[in-house]
């Protein structure tokens, strides 16, 4: 799986830049758990990504990769759901359940994202079900890219170069962009987590517990 995770990214036609540099950087992890959502799955996944989380935020390029073995979902509507379950029951089992003060924890609130062990996370989506090419993986996965690098590289004024480098890369590999994509602040990233395109009538099951 870590090496079909490897080719699939490191690809010639993969789109998301940042994935390629996450896997070239050595602040990186690639795991392998139960089914998607399960309680062995979750409380493994939560002591690796507390493990993970405290260094991951100051790493140039650092991803945390969560690969699910068996059944895949049959479609984009059951990945969906099963990715906010893990979610939830990943925040669930957050000993810390200190929320990220950067971001926010209303996922209909523009500037929310995931956090977990008290950094926030930007969560990809990946499945063999995806309509979109560059997250069509062949086992169900859950990609936690710390969001400070991207207050990073927006700093440096490096994020929007790299942004649109990868939208150029993803119109060629699909022909199109998700139409769910936005900027952090304009509107919640919790609809693009999933790769599937919501209509405006969705609504994020996630809550958080206080």
């Amino acid at each position: 799986m870590r090496e079909e995770f490897r080719a699939f990214v490191l690809g010639p036609e993969f789109s998301c830049l940042g994935a390629r540099a996450a896997l070239r950087h050595k602040d990186h992890r690639i795991a392998a758990y139960g089914p998607i959502g399960t309680a062995e799955a979750t409380a493994q996944l939560a002591r690796d990504l507390a493990e993970f989380a405290p260094a991951a935020a100051g790493a140039e390029f650092g991803t945390f990769v969560a690969a699910f073995m068996g059944a895949a979902p049959e479609c984009e509507a059951e990945f969906e759901a099963l990715l906010w379950a893990q979610l939830q029951a990943l925040h669930e089992a957050d000993a810390t359940r200190g929320w990220a003060p950067s971001v926010s924890d209303r996922p209909e609130d523009p500037r929310f994202s995931f956090s977990f062990a008290g950094t926030a996370f930007f969560v990809v989506g990946l499945h063999p079900a995806s309509s979109r090419l560059a997250r069509r993986f062949g086992w169900p996965a859950l990609v936690f890219n710390p969001r400070a690098q991207f207050e990073r590289l927006r700093a440096d004024g490096r994020y929007a170069g790299l942004r649109d480098q990868i939208r150029v890369r993803e119109m060629a590999l699909q022909g199109d962009l998700n139409p769910n994509l936005a900027e952090f602040g304009e509107a919640s990233e919790a609809r693009q987590y999933s790769g599937r395109a919501a209509g405006p009538e969705w609504r994020c099951p996630f809550h958080r517990q206080k």
